[in-house]
């Protein structure tokens, strides 16, 4: 059993339009602190004590308590940046070794074993959105992400009728970075 906390803010869409042009902002912002971030990222490196990492990143947005008393740290840019980090640790309190999360690569993960909730929020952090679908009556978990390093893209995740047990996942364009004329009406 893993226990995990979480000190991202839990957003869920609604059907309210805000602007596009605020959104563009937004999202213009988010990636500019991405950029100017990078370099902190990198200066994270295997062997790192956990409080020096913490020290050079931030208080990690996701911390997961593994069965055998490690722990899995995500630091999210979520819900609007397109980037998550996460390491695991060594049972003496170091880092292993810190990697982007959010690529078509890495949630080839899901592709096999039983992924739970529990398990998906402490491998990839929090989602950008949790949706709630009629059809099919599933929850479904949405990471905003860059597809292929270039497309602004949404992972949807599917967790099934009880919002607790990966069925499926794709790829599909991000609704918020589409230009008017490319949004279905």
């Amino acid at each position: 059993m893993t226990k995990s906390t979480s000190t991202a803010n839990h957003h869920t869409t609604s059907t309210s339009k805000r602007p596009l042009r605020s959104g563009r902002f937004v999202l213009a912002l988010v990636s500019m602190a991405v950029l100017a971030g990078c370099a902190n990222y990198s200066s994270v490196k295997p062997g790192m004590s956990i409080a020096e990492a913490v020290q050079k990143l931030g208080k990690p947005s996701t911390t997961c308590t593994r069965e055998d008393g490690t722990q899995r740290l995500i630091w999210t840019m979520q819900p609007y940046g397109q980037y998550a980090w996460g390491t695991n640790t060594t049972p003496q309190g170091t880092v292993v070794e810190l990697q982007q999360l959010l690529t078509d690569k890495h949630f080839q993960v899901l592709t096999t074993g039983t992924w739970t909730d529990q398990r998906l929020l402490c491998e990839f952090g929090e989602p950008a959105n949790k949706y709630g679908i009629s059809k099919g009556n599933e929850i479904v978990w949405a990471y905003r992400y860059k597809q292929e390093d270039v497309w602004n893209s949404m992972m949807y995740v599917y967790m099934g009728p009880q919002g607790n047990l990966v069925n499926r996942f794709h790829p599909a364009p991000d609704p918020d970075a589409l230009s008017d004329g490319d949004r279905m009406r």
